[in-house]
């Protein structure tokens, strides 16, 4: 049966004094109301009492010495059971609490590292875009390149000859406005030089006046300055200067080379 009191169980020990205990007691009463009891038995009853009682006293002294030592453990040990449990749950609070403190630190420090990145990507996407502002306000400021002028042909070369030189005399009179032909120009060379750039005349008027005629197209020299053309060579032996030269004059006085069918 299960102990409801509160108090400590009885061993049989305890039992057996306090039983002895009350048998002394009622010996006693025994004696005391039959006085005219036998007076050995009156003895013996005395002597079993004496007997008895200081065993029993001694017992129950011994069990509530036993009992109070027990009781003063189980207290003890609950004592200590509790303090070692305020201890557990104080240890388990305060690591909770670091545990807490260093999960906010550590999200402090994710939120602060985070503003920090996005800060970084602004302040670069900024500069960048600062930048791409400035080289637009350069492209604007200088201005667009000229274009480049077209390449010009690359000038045509004429043979070293009677048709090479009378080709690119009649270019250089297409440019100038001065007419002519190439039939004209090669009919009145032959008549005068007979091809040779080098011909002079020292017989005719000219010569006797001390201006001989030169060239293919006889000219004289203040003629062919005051005909020559610009572009060609001021040598008057020059096969391309005289015959653009001698043109030159021949428009001047008759219209065209063309137009001339003797000396002139």
């Amino acid at each position: 049966m299960p102990n409801i009191s509160g108090l400590p169980r009885l061993t049989r020990t305890h039992k057996l004094s306090v039983a002895g205990v009350a048998a002394a007691g009622a010996a006693a009463l025994v004696f005391s109301i039959v006085p005219g009891a036998d007076a050995d038995q009156g003895k013996s009853q005395a002597t079993a009492v004496e007997n008895v009682k200081p065993v029993a006293f001694s017992a129950v002294g011994t069990a509530a010495k036993t009992q109070q030592a027990t009781i003063t453990q189980q207290a003890d040990n609950s004592a200590a059971k509790g303090k070692a449990e305020a201890a557990a749950k104080k240890a388990a609070a305060e690591k909770a609490a670091k545990a807490k403190a260093a999960a906010a630190a550590k999200a402090k420090a994710a939120a602060a590292a985070k503003a920090k990145a996005e800060k970084a990507a602004k302040a670069k996407a900024a500069a960048k875009a600062k930048a791409a502002a400035s080289r637009s306000e350069v492209r604007t400021a200088i201005p667009a390149a000229a274009p480049k002028p077209a390449a010009k042909p690359a000038a045509k070369v004429y043979p070293d000859n009677l048709d090479g030189w009378i080709r690119e005399s009649l270019a250089i009179m297409a440019k100038k406005g001065i007419p002519g032909s190439y039939e004209g120009i090669h009919r009145n060379i032959m008549r005068e030089s007979s091809g040779n750039p080098m011909a002079i005349n020292n017989w005719d008027i000219n010569a006797i006046n001390g201006t001989p005629s030169k060239g293919l197209l006889q000219v004289i020299q203040p003629t062919f300055n005051a005909y020559h053309v610009e572009g060609t060579s001021w040598n008057l032996y020059d096969p391309v200067a005289n015959i653009t030269a001698a043109c030159n004059y021949a428009a001047d006085r008759y219209g065209s080379m063309d137009n001339v069918n003797s000396a002139y």
